[in-house]
């Protein structure tokens, strides 16, 4: 009946198509289904294959126009293969994807060639829902007003449309060349990005509208892509639990690894998944802003500028400052503000709760409306004209946030009879990760005193798992494996976090014996 010439990659497949005979009458959906199921799965399976009824009616058409010689992309919904797109197998234009990390505070996309896996483009831009509140919490409470949902949701997937225009553009492509998208957010991000109401998210007992949205078509989430085109939703296990981090245990590959291993993504919250191929155990809480760079009143994201690294001499006490392309300081990140605090407490500049030290800060201090700041820049080499200072404010942020990092891993760890340093692998994610220095980290207390070469950073590890799941077919089973694995620690209710976040909040912990390198420093 058919015959399956050659595969591509496993989401595009190119077949030649016995033709229809007086012999051989089979209709031409069940011709192409046929031929199709056997290049996916070796056998001849026509009732796993999915046509939409507006690609059905011009099938027979297509199917003849192009001699039975046709180029299939093809989307996965568990059992079922939906064929979301059909062209001419002599055609080269590309059949893309669309990768997405749906973050909080920044949206990244990833354009890719769907029959070779090339990266096609990449670009990203602020999520819009910013202009309605920086955090999750302010956005979620807006959508509880009349109309707040719908245009949370219009924000998101405007801004999104409007920049996969701009990226097949850039690709010489139109976005009906786009066939398939894997997006991952956490749950909030993905609640609104869907228009599904949040409110009880937030509210005990903590209940999401959905966990598992599964695969969507794009129009009817309002995605401007090929009218046929398939989106896949990364599942989330709780409301602070999403599938940014699903994606992040797909990426990193700690769903088959034998070894436990512990993975951290530091953005809006502070996400950590501890296990292996046999259990994974995951929990969130609020300890990123802070960590983030949004600490201080100099704080702001990476970029040209900003201080992403500090040391002080250990004589002079002078700062050694560089900014990210050496370009004049204008504000510090996250891993600057890490960085700062690990040396200020080396210096002596702060002590063990992270007060400042007036006798060796000297006149680097100054009040200011009743609270201390050390002054970092002075003005006249900043680059805007002020002086770069960070408050006492400022540092006791900083410290409850590394406290409620740190209490994070060790109740988690703790919770299956772990201790923290017997971890051999400890992954870090996104550009918190790509920029922290470990050791820095270590000595504020905010990650366990492991060898540094525990420490492994993986970028975006919510883009790298979309990019998985839309270049390997057999990520998509895996994605719902992961996902039911996965046991989640509320921490809202754990009394023994809130026990153990009193006896972090020193620098770097009250039991110095966990620390003990930070111990031969000082």
């Amino acid at each position: 009946m058919t015959s399956n010439n050659s595969d591509m990659t496993g989401l595009v497949k190119i077949l030649s198509l016995t033709p229809p005979a007086l012999q051989d009458n089979t209709s031409d959906a069940d011709r192409l289904k046929g031929a199709l199921s056997l290049a996916l799965t070796g056998r001849v399976q026509p009732r796993i294959i999915t046509i939409d009824m507006s690609l059905l009616k011009a099938l027979p058409q297509l199917l003849r126009q192009w001699s039975y010689h046709v180029r299939c992309a093809v989307f996965k919904d568990r059992s079922q293969w939906i064929l979301t797109g059909i062209t001419d197998a002599a055609d080269t234009r590309p059949l893309a994807g669309l990768a997405v990390d749906l973050g909080t505070t920044r949206v990244v996309l990833r354009l890719l060639n769907l029959s070779t896996s090339e990266i096609l483009a990449e670009s990203s831009f602020d999520n819009p829902q910013i202009a309605i509140g920086p955090d999750i919490l302010t956005r979620i409470h807006y959508t509880d007003a009349e109309g707040g949902l719908e245009h949370i949701n219009r924000l998101i997937i405007k801004g999104l449309n409007r920049e996969i225009r701009e990226l097949c553009l850039s690709c010489g492509m139109e976005t009906a060349d786009v066939y398939s998208m894997a997006i991952a957010g956490n749950t909030a991000m993905t609640h609104l990005f869907m228009g599904l109401n949040p409110h009880w998210m937030i509210r005990e007992p903590y209940i999401p509208v959905v966990n598992t949205p599964g695969v969507v078509k794009a129009d009817e989430l309002g995605i401007r892509l090929n009218p046929l085109a398939r989106v896949l939703i990364f599942p989330n296990v709780g409301s602070y639990f999403g599938g940014d981090l699903i994606a992040g245990i797909l990426y990193a590959g700690m769903n088959t690894a034998e070894e436990t291993a512990i993975l951290v993504d530091v953005g809006t919250n502070a996400e950590v998944v501890l296990g292996n191929k046999h259990w994974l155990i995951g929990c969130a809480g609020a300890a990123g802003p802070a960590l983030e760079g949004g600490v201080t009143e100099m704080g702001m994201m990476a970029g040209p500028g900003v201080i992403d690294r500090i040391a002080i001499h250990p004589d002079t006490l002078q700062f050694e400052i560089h900014t990210i392309e050496e370009k004049p300081p204008r504000g510090i990140c996250g891993s600057g503000v890490i960085d700062l605090a690990a040396h200020l407490f080396l210096s002596g500049m702060i002590d063990i709760r992270g007060k400042f030290v007036r006798s060796v800060c000297s006149d680097r201090l100054k009040e200011k409306d009743g609270i201390l700041h050390l002054t970092i820049v002075p003005a006249k080499n900043s680059a805007t004209g002020n002086d770069l200072t960070v408050s006492q404010a400022d540092i006791d942020s900083l410290i409850r946030s590394k406290a409620a990092m740190f209490t994070i891993l060790e109740t988690i760890a703790m919770s299956v009879g772990m201790s923290l340093s017997e971890l051999q692998t400890f992954y870090v994610a996104g550009t918190f990760g790509y920029f922290i220095s470990p050791r820095s980290a270590i000595t504020v207390g905010m990650i366990p005193d492991l060898p540094i070469e525990t420490y492994k950073a993986l970028g975006n590890t919510s883009l790298g798992g979309a990019t998985l799941a839309l270049t390997s077919p057999e990520c998509f089973d895996e994605i719902d494996r992961i996902r039911d694995r996965i046991t989640y620690l509320e921490l809202n209710v754990n009394q023994e976090f809130m026990n153990r976040f009193s006896a972090a909040k020193f620098l770097p912990h009250t039991d110095r014996s966990l620390f003990p390198s930070v111990k031969v420093l000082l």
